[in-house]
This record gives structure tokens, sequence and C-alpha cells, in this order.
């Protein structure tokens, strides 16, 4: 392919892993303890259609990062051509996918279907994505220490 095409594939990955990482980093720091400020009723309703608005997102970002990155690992030669980094971010964006199918069919199912959602499932589902920051973190460090290599 042309080199502007694999450009396209990279650009699609990073903005892709930078509006994952980004939106729960938002959900967990900033999202969260605002809510606070409002009432138990309307904190419910509001976290329930920000959740709703990011993982209807990430349905959509999740396959296209992990297909971009695999292809750019055939681009590059293959698994066994790639340096460790590499293995190491594939690992960490299956587990980010865990995680996200984790808090999309847990407890988001969960505080969706209840008629007054329990803080505890809103703590559950802050606690998994904590669990998709730190992987994020981690793979952007192996990107960049790989990029050395």
């Amino acid at each position: 392919m042309p080199h502007i095409l694999w450009s396209l594939v990279l650009t699609l990955h990073i903005v892709g892993m930078a509006v994952w990482v980004g939106g729960a980093t938002y959900a967990v720091a900033i999202l969260r303890p605002s809510l606070s400020l409002l009432d138990k009723a309307q904190r419910s309703a509001v976290h329930l259609l920000t959740l709703k608005r990011f993982l209807r997102v990430i349905w959509h970002i999740m396959p296209i990062v992990l297909i971009t990155g695999w292809l750019m690992i055939m681009h590059e030669g293959g698994f066994a051509a790639i340096p460790w980094t590499t293995n190491v971010m594939q690992v960490l964006g299956l587990i980010m996918a865990g995680l996200f199918l984790r808090v999309f069919y847990g407890p988001y199912q969960k505080a969706r279907r209840a008629i007054r959602p329990q803080p505890q499932t809103f703590d559950s589902i802050r606690s998994l994505m904590l669990g998709v920051v730190a992987c994020g973190v981690l793979a952007i460090l192996c990107a960049s220490i790989g990029h050395g290599l």
C-alpha cells in the first residue's frame, strides 16, 4: 500500500486511542467527582447519559484501534518481526477491550435497567475505567519506548 495509506491507518489508530483513553480519563477524573454537585436522581441520570454516549463511541473505536494495530503489525513483517513493546501494546489493547466489554455487559447494564441505580454500581464502572486508563497509559509508554527501538 502507498505510504499515505499507512499514515492514515496510523492516524486512525492514534486518534482512536486518544478518544478511548482520554474519554476514560475524563469519566474517572473529571465527570464522576463533578457529579457530586447534583442531587442523587440528577447524578444518576447525567452519569447514565454520559456513559451511554461514551460507550457507544467506544463500540466503534475499539475494533478500529485493534484492527489498525494488527494491520500495522502485518505491514511491519508480522508478529515475529515487531519489537517486544508492540506485543505489550497488543496485550494491553486486548485487556482494555475486555474491560470495556465488562463495563458494558456488567455494571452499565445493571445501572441502565435499575429504577434507582446504586452508587456501588457506578463505583464498579469507575474501577473498571481506571483499569482502562492504566492500560492506556502503559500502552502509550510502550509506544514511546518502542519508537526508539
